[in-house]
């Protein structure tokens, strides 16, 4: 190899091992999800706590989860209750979802779909199950236009 190649293929090297930190990991939450994903990288989804448990979204928000009924084929409604640092119910962000057989991704993707908000303040989404199999929802909680969230629910059917 020439001598220039091998100072070119250095130089680069050097340059990617002395990145600043924050450019070498995401933005996480307290519940280790990534918010922001570096460019060219797949999101990671946090797998979520049982159904009615609290996962932190950072310091400032929680939310707990919830279908109308068991899932199964047909029509499920995903309820989503958020929730500030202190426990009052707040309806600040964003949220989308995405469901899917992992099993057979994209041969049942919904695409991304905004929850709906009601009175109450609860984000729903309908799921719906064509088939028997494993499921997932793949949420996605947005402040300001700006990712700070992903979860993931999986479900069998």
């Amino acid at each position: 190899m020439h001598k220039p190649t091998m100072t070119l293929i250095a130089l680069v090297a050097l340059a990617v091992t002395a990145a600043p930190p924050s450019m070498a990991q995401p933005a996480t939450s307290c519940c280790n999800s990534p918010g922001l994903t570096p460019q060219g990288q797949e999101p990671v989804f946090q797998d979520l706590p049982k159904s009615g448990k609290k996962c932190w979204i950072g310091e400032v928000n929680y939310f707990t989860w919830e279908f109308d009924k068991t899932p199964k084929m047909g029509t499920a409604i995903l309820i989503i209750k958020l929730y500030d640092k202190d426990g009052t119910r707040v309806s600040e962000l964003v949220v989308t979802g995405r469901t899917d057989m992992p099993s057979m991704r994209g041969a049942h993707d919904s695409g991304e779909v905004a929850f709906k908000t009601n009175r109450a303040g609860d984000y729903l989404m309908p799921v719906n199950v064509v088939m028997p199999g494993d499921w997932e929802v793949r949420l996605t909680f947005s402040r300001n236009g700006i990712v700070i969230f992903r979860g993931r629910i999986a479900f069998d059917v």
